[in-house]
């Protein structure tokens, strides 16, 4: 089931604590290397996947899902679309719960496939802003920098 409700993404978030992140970047000023981090500085387990790297975030780097000895509640994706369907099914192979895609990555016959087996699927979502959203760290993040405001600014004066 795709699930991009409110109260779906909060149950996820909530009762799946370990999260293999796939494509998990070494550079420290990439968006899975920022998601991660912060999920893991909120209790979150991760997991890095990525076969370039032996050690991402002081943490055991696998070179596949299949590699990961423990189990695997939700499988971040930070693959391109056309990466995704091989990655569907190393998720059900080990037991994953939830395909979660980030953000722009859209591939709909893989969603399907990871529904028809029984896993949730959370796609162009990431799972760091939702965490943010919905538990109220957008703060924390550095979202709330002062750079972008809602707040009405004077207009500058015209020629």
């Amino acid at each position: 089931m795709i699930v991009d409700d409110i109260a779906g993404l909060r149950r996820i978030l909530i009762d799946n604590r370990v999260i293999a992140v796939v494509g998990l970047s070494a550079n420290w000023n990439r968006p899975s290397y920022f998601a991660a981090k912060y999920m893991l500085e909120h209790g979150y387990t991760i997991i890095p996947v990525n076969p370039g790297q032996r050690e991402i975030l002081g943490l055991k780097c696998y070179a596949s899902l299949a590699e990961i000895p423990g189990k695997v509640d939700i499988v971040d994706c930070f693959r391109k679309a056309a990466d995704i369907p091989p990655l569907v099914e190393e998720a059900i192979a080990i037991g994953a719960k939830v395909l979660w895609l980030q953000l722009g990555v859209i591939n709909p016959e893989a969603a399907q496939r990871a529904s028809a087996a029984g896993l949730e699927v959370v796609m162009d979502r990431c799972v760091k802003i939702e965490h943010a959203r919905l538990f109220g760290g957008l703060n924390w993040a550095g979202v709330n920098t002062g750079i972008v405001s809602a707040k009405r600014m004077p207009s500058p004066p015209l020629p």
